[in-house]
């Protein structure tokens, strides 16, 4: 413990000592130098001291929202600075040696002076995250974007064609702090005007309380021609924090649970429903969390009893970890997935066609967007809300509307 707060404390060290060597080049001025030391001081006495308070018994707050989002805000463009500033003192001692051994003696010390131009394109590259980072807290989160992806099936029963649902995912509700934002993502909910509304689990943070002031908001989402269903996600099960009894996270586990009844959807725990139109079905499975990382909880065995692979069948399954190790293989052909998880780590950079990277990408082989494997397709939905950093940067919350079409599968 000792050694690690001993790297913690250099490391801080060496990231200020570094940044303040660049904003030195920005004034000459003491009290602008001394102002910026005692701010910095003063910000990161509070990073301590927050986190210092945190509560495994209550989990996050609106307060380690905030901090964790002020850490990263004033460290990230820190760490670039420090990183920049450090390959030129690389270079520094390099060239320093060189011309010692060379007997340079234009060189009044043996180190070359540090130049202006380096701390500048420091301190500009360093904006760039700061810039994003502040944007994401306060515009970012709730830059709400409706993506539309039409699939084709050769198997879709004829009376489903052109079948529309809507996909949300991660609600996180207690990370909210903007009713009109979330208002207006209901709204934008139902202008989509689809058959089918599927949502794919952590309803909240960790407790059923979160939810209670946004009940009646989400209760405004329309009711569909095919109704409305849902799962549970990791955060559902109450697992990150410390609990006072057994009976406490129960009873915590029964109020999320009773929660999808609230806002009138129906929850799917392990079993699966048929829809109807016409002479055909649809069979819609829900499956508890299954992830490799979270807990495995989910059967699609149990959830797809009775059924064959000559249903048209959707799953809802939260972690997309689920359709890469288990379902895509699964001898049922499970048409279409639906899942969430990832959060596209709520940062990362997506241009249509061109790039699309977020670091999440290294530990979920499918964290955004469609994936397919011989007829099996995946959607992983960006969510909806944001947990741990209280922003999005470059990966937006997302309401999924997709078209089911019959026809040869195409991409």
């Amino acid at each position: 413990m000792l050694v690690r707060l001993l790297f913690f404390i250099a490391f801080v060290l060496l990231i200020e000592v570094y940044a303040f060597q660049a904003f030195k080049t920005l004034s000459r001025i003491k009290w602008v130098q001394y102002s910026y030391l005692i701010f910095s001081i003063l910000i990161l006495t509070y990073i301590i001291y927050s986190f210092s308070q945190y509560d495994r018994s209550v989990g996050q707050t609106p307060k380690s929202l905030f901090t964790l989002g002020l850490m990263l805000l004033v460290y990230i463009p820190k760490m670039i600075l420090t990183t920049i500033m450090f390959g030129e003192d690389f270079y520094r001692i390099i060239s320093g040696t060189i011309s010692h051994f060379l007997g340079n003696t234009n060189q009044s010390t043996f180190l070359p002076e540090r130049r202006k131009f380096v701390s500048q394109v420091a301190l500009g590259v360093a904006a760039i995250p700061f810039l994003s980072l502040l944007y994401g807290m306060t515009r970012g989160k709730y830059n709400f974007k409706v993506i539309k992806q039409t699939l084709f099936f050769p198997d879709l029963p004829d009376s489903f064609d052109g079948t529309t649902l809507t996909h949300i995912s991660d609600i996180h509700s207690g990370s909210f702090d903007d009713p009109e934002k979330i208002q207006y993502a209901i709204d934008l909910i139902n202008e989509q005007n689809s058959d089918l509304i599927l949502f794919t689990g952590d309803m909240v943070n960790t407790h059923a309380s979160e939810m209670h002031p946004w009940i009646e908001t989400f209760k405004k989402i329309h009711q569909p021609v095919f109704g409305k269903f849902s799962v549970l996600g990791n955060h559902d099960y109450g697992e990150y924090i410390d609990w006072p009894s057994r009976e406490a996270k129960a009873t915590n586990f029964s109020a999320i649970k009773d929660l999808h009844r609230q806002i009138d959807f129906k929850l799917l725990m392990n079993e699966h429903i048929k829809i109807k139109k016409g002479t055909h079905e649809l069979a819609l499975i829900g499956v508890e969390n299954w992830g490799r990382k979270f807990g495995e909880r989910g059967d699609i065995q149990l959830a797809s009893q009775g059924l064959t692979n000559k249903d048209f069948k959707i799953v809802l399954s939260h972690d997309p970890s689920h359709w890469d190790e288990i379902v895509q293989h699964d001898e049922k052909h499970f048409q279409l997935t639906l899942s969430g998880h990832t959060h596209g780590l709520q940062f990362g950079i997506e241009i249509p066609g061109i790039v699309k990277w977020s670091p999440v990408q290294y530990v979920y082989k499918q964290w955004a967007g469609l994936y397919h494997n011989f007829g099996r397709y995946i959607y992983v939905n960006r969510g909806f809300g944001f947990h741990a950093y209280p922003g999005r940067v470059g990966i937006w919350p997302e309401i999924t509307v997709i078209e089911l079409k019959k026809g040869e599968k195409v991409v």
